[in-house]
């Protein structure tokens, strides 16, 4: 029996027990609801309602509805473990839990984490993009006059954390910019979103929990994002960007807590950021912003050919003291994995160097035989330098050394990039859950669902290959985008598609079916074929629309709102 008890600290669970008879040879069908609402009153009519609905067509409708975003775009692959998770499992894995729910068994707060939530709704610029609309414009609303931002909030009042990590805030024009591009939405820019005010934070205070006050100012989705990069350009004393209490990597909060820490990974992330931010700038003729962050990303490119690298791959950073940290002179992080895939999505200097960390990648992170993709390599375990909580996790687990998937599927993005097909599918293959399960023995060790993006495996004995933390976790949305964007090649840019696929040479070739919405919610299909003759893993020959042939060397296909089908071919040299 249960205790009857209920209260903070403790795991309360509630029982309903009903008595049902049944004549021999008799059936019954029974319906358990479960759901919320924010009061009793409001619970009982809940109840009421669907006591008297058509439960079948309830869920037909459900189901309906789901099936309609899903099926926006559908892949058949020779890689079928690969088109279950894009057909599927990822972009209901981003909306239903990380979006909506933003809970599961692992984490239940309900809180928005701004870089977060952000990265998540970029898997929805496609099918859902009016609720990747929506979420940036609530992002931009949890920014500071100054320019910083909450680093998690909760819902409805606002109350969250000010902190000093560095790369929360540059997520904003990092996202609007590949929301904009993708869906030609322009005017989401001019949108205008009130500021939030609160105590800054005092010398030496790394982050306060308060809820902070709507201000009077409030200004463009634009200016929200370049405020953002204005208050990022701040360099340490050896040119790259200061880390503060955290980058993307939450648990490297000591590194640069006396403020003088500094992080390469930062820096390939404000320079892709600038990059892709610039000619917004440049259409609002706001051309001073535009010439000082150019020269800036030039600058911290040369800069990180010098102080980021280190002989065979790039440096994670440098300590307050200024010890290297991701470095072969490390005892511990000699070489962290996504500041090499970023030196490639953001476009090094020298490419010949992001080639050479991509090898590095390749030699000391990506495990084959365990199917595992660490995030860096050895873990934190015995050095005396604090980098921050992340050395309380167990070597092996987590961020400390495991795989960490959202951050291991930079590398399929980068060594798609690279031209490496045969690299970046076999990588995605090993990221993908269904392999982690494909027999007894493989369930017996990965012991979580195989059906959702898992956050981390675990790297080190006992453990090895046992999956971590699932649902709740950015990198379904990230497996999403490197299968379709990375590996298919699938970009929608505005009113028209781009076909650049990037794929192991033994593909013959793949098919993708479009189900455009247009301006008028009118659904025209594009049936696209992709063959691969010469067994190459990237470069477009020529494409055909509707039997057209256009123009040679790419596949650039017009979209349309004509309610009809068209057919695709791309063909690969």
């Amino acid at each position: 029996p249960l205790s009857g008890r209920a209260g903070a600290g403790m795991d309360p669970c509630g029982a309903l027990q009903t008595r049902i008879e049944l004549a021999a040879d008799a059936e019954v069908e029974i319906v358990i609801l479960l759901g919320d609402a924010a009061s009793p009153a409001g619970a009982q009519s809940l109840i009421e309602k669907y006591r008297a609905a058509d439960l079948d067509a309830v869920l037909r409708e459900v189901a309906g509805q789901w099936g309609e975003m899903i099926e926006t775009v559908q892949v058949r692959t020779p890689d079928r473990a690969l088109d279950i998770m894009l057909n599927d499992w990822l972009v209901y894995q981003t909306l239903a839990c990380r979006v909506w729910a933003r809970s599961a068994y692992y984490q239940s707060s309900g809180a928005y984490g701004f870089r977060d939530q952000l990265q998540d709704v970029m898997a929805l610029a496609v099918a859902r993009p009016d609720i990747a609309r929506e979420h940036l414009l609530r992002s931009a609303s949890r920014q500071f006059v100054e320019g910083d931002v909450q680093h998690w909030w909760l819902p409805p009042a606002g109350q969250g954390v000010r902190t000093t990590m560095t790369d929360d805030r540059v997520w904003l024009p990092y996202v609007a910019a590949y929301y904009v591009g993708a869906t030609g939405d322009a005017a989401l820019l001019d949108e205008q979103v009130n500021f939030i005010e609160g105590e800054s934070l005092k010398d030496g205070q790394h982050e306060a929990f308060f809820q902070p006050t709507i201000a009077r100012e409030k200004a463009s989705l634009y200016e929200h994002c370049a405020r953002a990069i204005d208050v990022s350009l701040s360099l340490g004393a050896r040119g790259l960007p200061l880390i503060g209490t955290g980058d993307w990597n939450d648990g490297m909060n000591r590194v640069g807590e006396e403020g003088r820490g500094e992080s390469t990974w930062l820096a390939w992330f404000l320079i892709a950021t600038i990059d892709a931010f610039v000619p917004y700038a440049r259409g609002r003729t706001d051309n001073e912003r535009a010439a000082r962050w150019l020269a800036f990303a030039a600058t911290l490119r040369s800069t990180l050919e010098g102080a980021g690298w280190d002989g065979e791959w790039y440096r994670r950073g440098y300590y307050d003291d200024g010890t290297p940290l991701g470095s072969s002179e490390s005892i511990e992080c000699k070489i962290d994995t996504i500041a090499q895939s970023w030196s490639v999505i953001a476009g090094a200097a020298n490419h010949s160097h992001s080639a050479r960390a991509m090898a590095a990648v390749d030699e000391h992170l990506i495990l084959d035989d365990d199917k595992l993709a660490l995030l860096f390599t050895p873990p934190f375990d015995r050095t005396p330098l604090e980098p921050g909580y992340i050395k309380g996790y167990p070597p092996g687990l987590r961020e400390n050394g495991g795989q960490y998937t959202h951050g291991a599927l930079w590398s399929v993005f980068a060594f798609a990039l690279l031209g490496e097909g045969d690299r970046a599918g076999s990588l995605l293959a090993l990221l993908n859950p269904i392999s982690h399960s494909d027999t007894s023995e493989a369930v017996q060790r990965y012991k979580v669902e195989p059906y959702v993006a898992c956050a981390d495996v675990y790297s080190v004995a006992p453990h090895v290959g046992r999956g971590g933390w699932t649902w709740y976790t950015g990198s379904g949305g990230w497996l999403y985008r490197a299968g379709l964007e990375a590996i298919l090649g699938f970009k929608q840019q505005g009113n028209t598609l781009v076909i650049e696929p990037c794929i192991p040479r033994v593909w013959p070739g793949f098919e993708i079916v479009f189900r455009h919405c247009g301006a008028r919610d009118l659904i025209t299909c594009y049936q696209i074929a992709v063959e691969n003759p010469r067994h190459v893993s990237r470069g477009v020959a020529f494409a055909e629309l509707d039997g057209v042939r256009m123009a040679d060397g790419e596949a650039r296909i017009p979209l349309v709102e004509d309610g009809a089908v068209h057919r695709v071919r791309v063909v690969l040299a």
